[in-house]
């Protein structure tokens, strides 16, 4: 897969941190191609659990990882997404509109919930 950017939403962190080889390979790829990843905030408030996360807290700190905040613009964004697309979960669209944005792909593990709020994102399930 090649690819401009990616974006992990809570299931990419989840196999992460289970040890998902597939997840692991992509990561390594995307270090080695410099390629940039985007982690919506509250995908880590999704997946953080209190310093159980060895794996992810690794992942956030690498110099090609960027955690984007939910600021106030951002949320009116998401917010009026939500209401267009009639998606319930704020932070599937948190994470869609920054793919968007980026030209990520979203890397998830249910490619459906992308889907509901953007069919034009590129989505790979993991």
């Amino acid at each position: 897969m090649t690819v401009p950017a990616l974006t992990f939403d809570t299931g990419a962190l989840i196999a992460l941190e289970r040890g998902d080889q597939r997840i692991r390979a992509l990561i390594r790829r995307a270090a080695e191609r410099e390629i940039p990843i985007t982690v919506p905030a509250g995908v880590v408030a999704q997946t953080w659990r209190g310093g159980q996360q060895a794996q992810v807290a690794r992942l956030l700190k690498a110099e090609h990882v960027e955690v984007v905040a939910l600021d106030d613009l951002d949320a009116r964004a998401v917010g009026i997404l939500a209401g267009r697309c009639g998606h319930p979960d704020v932070i599937d669209v948190h994470v869609a509109l920054v793919a968007k944005r980026a030209g990520a792909t979203v890397i998830t593990s249910d490619p459906g919930d992308i889907a509901a709020v953007d069919q034009t994102l590129t989505v790979e399930h993991i």
